[in-house]
């Protein structure tokens, strides 16, 4: 049997994750809402599906599992069984089992796991054809009007459990898409009727690629038409010409002949070119359309294991949440779905374990019983924004000012100074957590790093905002991995691209709105003072003079952290969708580039990454210039040893500088071994100082990246990390750092002291 290169196995894996989810979701569902025997039907055929499908393949113990829930569910339905918390329980245990042979890689595995479960399996499914056990059901009763499908489960919201001694389940709760992004119902019955189907990742790849490839080249018509436009006038200006001349005889006449057969030719040629045009273009923007949308998965697909998670914590801790999912609908790149299911899944429960009081707390503060928990999807400003929110307590500044001093991460005096989004940043350093033990739950400081992590690898950010009301984490996105909306700009002549997700906006500022405040130049836009750095400046690139002369400044403005940082530009060419296109890995690294692209005319474009130029712009706005040809020459004046500290850490970072400066050394920073590796290709430092864990680039990666070229072989590499165990300073030594201290080396004056034994004093 051709199943399109797919295995028997392969298929069971797709079926089975497509009916667990449907349980999961909808036994759940059933819990807050058991008035209704129309949700049990879905619900019994997903696990007479898994049951099938398992008997095709001969999986025995899943057989009998998937047949004893199919059970158990007919008499849910009939109303001779009454859906207690204990059975929701059973039930939810045994879609997990089903759920894990999908994630076997092959039939074999999956056979010889359900054989060493064999027991706890066999137990599970006896246990479901017994009677429930005693106990009042945790069920939610939500009176409706008329029967609730199980796609949407909307459930009124309910601060009173039917019985106080068990905690009742949390209700989820789906919030429509707004309509704009909304299939209308006309459409709806062929949308639900979409049949899943199974495509390599390679093969839709380059699909993608070639339907990117077939825009560009249909685009480029465009430019051919405006050039038959060109002859057409110079035609036009030739017969003008002719006919002012009042020349007789035959050669006169000859020439007007040949005119008209050019013009008659120029018109044919012009007319096919621009049908061509149109109909090629709409060709290809179909085509591309449809693989960009072949990428694209509902948010919801992310959202699968939410309401389970947050049942499962909040009856553990006690607490009583109301699940909130919104903007299901949103489309979302697969690759980065794919990625945002562990972050969603750290977030929720970090929300629930932190941020959400005990229900008695919450009541003595003057709120309900149950805690909104919100998780919510949608495109912004050509970016796609996942928001976690719930209206818990809020973060205590006091309590984490505490916690970064007792774990020795900054100086008391430091930390009384900082800011919330510089306080912030430090829940998300490795290790760190706010709990006060470690538990099954949290407390190992491993969740939020994470999700950092996942932000900063696709090219977004994440940003937090916490009062009384409660905290919200959301992060900022790209809609797409393979197309970007981007902001065409010139800089000393040359055309360059930013992605728009990563620009806060756009202006045009006259010179004498410009001020100079402590050697920096800054101006005012909409009431923030904003540092300016000029673009040439960081691309190392010799300024235009029309640029230099302007009136008017063009001003692209950069969100960084909670600053923003603009960069002065020749001028704005207008927005483009670009095909991005990765550098070559033989290239290796380039600063301040990401991507390239190629234009509709065929000329190449080079995306700009605004990671680097930000930092770069730090650096000059922070310590008054660039790392370049200025930073040599301040080193030959003054003679000083020059040091180069690497940590995403701002508060680490800090202190590794002013510890420094204090010692009499010359300080460059960067924020991670990205930033890093472009500071010592421009630079001559006398040593290094890296942390490990950083993203783009940590700092193993960069070690082994100095290392590997000969003009840094001998460079000094202090690693300073969090990590103390054995084989973390094994793999640092391994890499070639020449020491390996941990961060509370800045208390005991071990850190300074290794870098005099490296390098000398400072002087």
């Amino acid at each position: 049997m051709d199943l399109g290169g797919f295995s028997m196995f392969d298929l069971f894996q797709t079926e089975v994750q497509q009916h667990c989810a449907c349980l999961a979701d909808g036994l759940i569902a059933l819990e807050q809402n058991a008035s209704d025997p129309k949700m049990v039907e879905p619900l019994m055929r997903a696990a007479h599906s898994v049951k099938g499908a398992a008997r095709i393949i001969n999986l025995d113990g899943a057989i009998g599992l998937a047949h004893s829930m199919e059970e158990c569910l007919v008499r849910i339905q009939k109303g001779t069984e009454i859906p207690t918390a204990s059975r929701i329980d059973e039930l939810l245990r045994g879609s997990d089992i089903l759920r894990s042979l999908a994630d076997h890689k092959s039939e074999d595995e999956a056979r010889a796991w359900l054989e060493q479960e064999a027991g706890p399996i066999s137990a599970l499914a006896e246990g479901l054809n017994l009677p429930p056990k005693a106990g009042v059901s945790a069920v939610v009763v939500v009176p409706t009007a008329k029967p609730v499908a199980p796609a949407a489960i909307p459930v009124a919201p309910t601060a009173t459990p039917v019985a106080p001694a068990v905690t009742p389940a949390p209700t989820v709760v789906k919030v429509a898409t707004p309509p704009a992004a909304t299939p209308s119902a006309a459409s709806a019955p062929s949308t639900a009727s979409d049949a899943a189907v199974l495509v390599s990742s390679s093969s839709l790849e380059r699909l993608l690629q070639l339907s990117g490839e077939a825009l560009v080249e249909a685009r480029r018509l465009e430019s051919i038409r405006r050039t038959l436009t060109r002859a057409k006038i110079a035609q036009r200006q030739l017969t003008a010409a002719l006919d002012s001349l009042q020349v007789t005889g035959r050669h006169a006449g000859d020439a007007m002949t040949a005119v008209a057969t050019s013009r008659d030719a120029l018109d044919e040629a012009l007319h096919q070119v621009e049908d061509h045009l149109r109909r090629g273009e709409e060709l290809a923007s179909a085509l591309h359309n449809e693989a960009v949308s072949s990428r694209m998965r509902p948010f919801g697909d992310a959202c699968g294991g939410l309401a389970r998670s947050v049942r499962d914590v909040a009856r553990t801790l006690g607490k009583e949440v109301r699940l909130i999912i919104a903007g299901e609908q949103v489309p979302v790149d697969r690759e980065i779905l794919r990625q945002l299911e562990a972050p969603l899944g750290h977030l929720v429960r970090n929300a629930i374990d932190h941020g959400i009081e005990s229900p008695d707390e919450r009541v003595a503060a003057g709120k309900t019983r149950q805690a909104s928990l919100r998780v919510e999807a949608r495109h912004h400003a050509g970016s796609l924004i996942v928001e976690v929110r719930e209206d818990g307590r809020g973060i205590d500044r006091t309590n984490l000012r505490a916690r970064i001093v007792s774990k020795k991460l900054s100086e008391a005096s430091i930390v009384e100074t900082l800011g919330d989004a510089e306080l912030f940043d430090f829940l998300f350093l490795p290790g760190f957590s706010t709990a006060a033990a470690v538990t099954d739950i949290s407390g190992r400081g491993v969740g939020l790093d994470v999700v950092q992590s996942m932000a900063h690898s696709v090219g977004g950010s994440i940003e937090v905002r916490s009062s009384p009301a409660g905290t919200s984490f959301a992060m900022r996105l790209p809609v797409t991995l393979s197309v970007v909306r981007a902001a065409v700009i010139s800089i000393a002549g040359e055309t360059y691209a930013l992605a728009l997700a990563r620009l806060e906006r756009i202006d045009r500022i006259a010179r004498s709105e410009l001020k100079t405040v402590e050697g920096r130049l800054t101006t005012v836009i909409r009431g923030e003072i904003v540092g300016l750095v000029h673009a040439t400046e960081i691309l190392q690139l010799k300024a235009s003079t029309q640029s230099e002369s302007a009136d008017e400044l063009a001003i692209v403005s950069v969100l960084a952290g909670s600053r923003t940082v603009g960069f002065v530009v020749d001028s704005f060419l207008g927005e483009e969708d670009l095909v991005v296109r990765r550098m070559d890995a033989r290239i290796g690294d380039v600063a301040h580039v990401d991507a390239a692209s190629i234009r509709e005319n065929g000329d190449l474009l080079l995306i700009l990454d605004a990671d680097d130029l930000v930092q770069s712009a730090l650096q000059l706005l922070e310590q008054g210039k660039l790392r370049g040809d200025e930073g040599r020459s301040a080193i030959s004046k003054r003679k000083q040893r020059r040091v180069l500290v690497v940590e995403d850490s701002i508060t680490v970072r800090e202190v590794e500088r002013q510890m420094l400066l204090r010692a009499g050394y010359a300080v460059d920073t960067a924020v991670d071994g990205m930033d890093g590796w472009n500071a010592v290709q421009k630079v001559k430092y006398d040593l290094v100082v890296s942390d490990v864990d950083m993203p783009r680039m940590n700092g193993i990666e960069f070690v082994r990246k100095m290392r590997a070229d000969r003009r840094y072989e001998t460079l000094p590499v202090v690693i300073v990390s969090y990590k103390d165990r054995e084989e973390d300073r094994i793999a640092g030594l391994e890499a070639g750092a020449s020491a390996y201290l941990t961060k509370g080396s800045f208390q005991d004056q071990s850190f300074l002291q290794t870098i005099a034994d490296l390098i000398g004093a400072a002087v």
